[in-house]
């Protein structure tokens, strides 16, 4: 797998790769919104030619969020989410990222287990934050990158 940075063309995947990893997905124009913005930095995840996975997140301030982690259902327990939240991670660095956060569903054990690994803690929880299902959200910080 290639983790490089979101281009215009890989847009139509990355909304399809949105649709099927998020209830609340956002759409093709938010993406295309989210790569013109200076503050934002989105990368792909590709094998074979083809995207597998994106991921987002945002560098203002020194604070970087990630906003958004998907690998397809089929390309999952493989390292591959490993490898893509490494390159957000060193990306916003490279933008001046001194911390990051992220929020998560309490449920996505997996995810969490994965942030968890990669230096993030567990810090507040916002009560009944996501819809479709209702339930809380799980802050995380990694406080120094």
């Amino acid at each position: 797998m290639m983790v490089r940075y979101l281009v215009p063309a890989d847009l139509e995947q990355a909304a399809q790769i949105e649709a099927a990893c998020f209830h609340e997905s956002w759409s093709r124009a938010l993406l295309e919104e989210s790569l013109k913005s200076p503050w934002n930095l989105l990368l792909a995840a590709e094998e074979g030619g083809r995207l597998v996975g994106y991921g987002a997140a945002c560098v203002i301030g020194g604070e970087g969020e990630i906003q958004r982690l998907a690998i397809l259902k089929d390309y999952r327990q493989n390292g591959r989410g490993r490898e893509l939240l490494e390159g957000l991670v060193k990306a916003a660095k490279e933008k001046g990222a001194r911390a990051m956060t992220l929020e998560v569903r309490e449920s996505n054990l997996a995810a969490r287990r994965l942030y968890i690994s990669a230096g993030f803690r567990e810090e507040a929880r916002r009560k009944d934050y996501y819809r479709a299902p209702r339930e809380d959200a799980v802050i995380m910080w990694a406080r120094t990158l």
